[in-house]
């Protein structure tokens, strides 16, 4: 099948295809899904990767990205970069794929060029990209959230566990009016830190009140800086915080720092990811390390195993165990 069928079948111009495969975003709405669901109906390919279709796919592994801003993005992509030289292979990132007219976008360029697999981060719309790639018939590994299907791997970290070990350092270090404060809860890895943090306190056999919570638009240090006003407004000020990562952190600790409040005397500060700054900040950072970079390379280590069509691979659903490292952020006298 080529284009002039595709354009035939939706009744389009060859121009609108061509627009619709490399310039979505000039395409009306209606228009592009038209020729989108013509394209996956015929199983039609663009002309690069016909030219590829009776031999093996390419040499490439692809990284789509769906929150790309997200702290753990970087060390992720470095971790499949190891894999794939590992292999002798190239990685090809696609980032800001939770724009629906976008992910269409990298998925055509990800056929056409024939590429072995992709390694899927979780955020928001992950089940509508599972859902694409299923519809490819292009093999894939979700990472940085467990997935139960059988037909696919997925590698990710217990952030339940991260989350509780984080609350319960503070609760062991005498405090019992503690905030925490979230990202965005689409984000499966936000849910279980939550999750975790509020299971600490159930099984410390505090009162739920023990734990107030405070939700963010995003993971960054402006959104945390202004939890960090809002925390400063509460009828009883916490002795303690746990930020859903180490931007929110920073964000209220500035916030803390500008109403003449110290950390920790003042407030003691917990984070989540470990940052790099987290270590250097002039108050070092509490925080909890997720072996990101090993997930990315495990996560990689997957895709090809897949993608090499060894009879002995099995799908495997993997969970790293994060790691609580212990700073001057907390390091005060227990609270009486």
């Amino acid at each position: 099948m080529g284009i002039k069928d595709v354009a035939r079948e939706a009744g389009v111009s060859l121009g609108t295809v061509s627009n619709v495969l490399n310039r979505p975003g000039i395409v009306a709405e209606s228009t592009r899904r038209r020729v989108l669901d013509v394209i996956d109906s015929i199983g039609y390919v663009r002309t690069e990767g016909a030219r590829q279709l009776h031999g093996p796919a390419s040499r490439v592994i692809a990284l789509l990205g769906l929150d790309p801003a997200g702290p753990s993005f970087t060390a992720l992509t470095t971790g499949i970069g190891q894999a794939a030289r590992e292999a002798d292979l190239g990685v090809m990132v696609c980032t800001g794929a939770s724009d629906p007219a976008e992910e269409d976008r990298h998925l055509a360029l990800l056929t056409s060029h024939r590429v072995r697999g992709a390694v899927l981060t979780s955020g928001d719309g992950v089940e509508r990209t599972v859902a694409a790639l299923r519809r490819h018939a292009l093999p894939f590994v979700v990472a940085d959230q467990y997935t139960p299907e059988p037909a696919a791997c997925s590698v990710g970290i217990d952030d339940v566990a991260g989350g509780y070990a984080a609350v319960r350092h503070l609760l062991e270090r005498g405090h019992r009016d503690v905030v925490y404060v979230g990202g965005p809860d689409r984000l499966a890895p936000i849910r279980d830190r939550r999750t975790g943090a509020r299971r600490a306190v159930n099984r410390s056999g505090l009162p739920s009140a023990s734990l107030y919570e405070l939700a963010c638009s995003a993971p960054t240090v402006s959104a945390g800086n202004d939890a960090g006003h809002r925390i400063l407004g509460l009828p009883v000020r916490p002795t303690a915080v746990f930020c859903a990562d180490d931007l929110l952190a920073l964000g209220v600790m500035q916030a803390l720092y500008e109403a003449g409040l110290r950390v920790p005397d003042d407030v003691a500060m917990v984070g989540y990811d470990d940052l790099e700054f987290a270590a250097s900040a002039v108050v070092p950072l509490t925080t909890v390390r997720r072996p990101a970079v090993a997930m990315g390379r495990q996560a990689g280590r997957l895709l090809i195993g897949d993608t090499a069509h060894d009879a002995g691979h099995e799908h495997a659903h993997v969970v790293l165990q994060p790691e609580l490292v212990v700073r001057r952020s907390t390091l005060t006298a227990p609270v009486r």
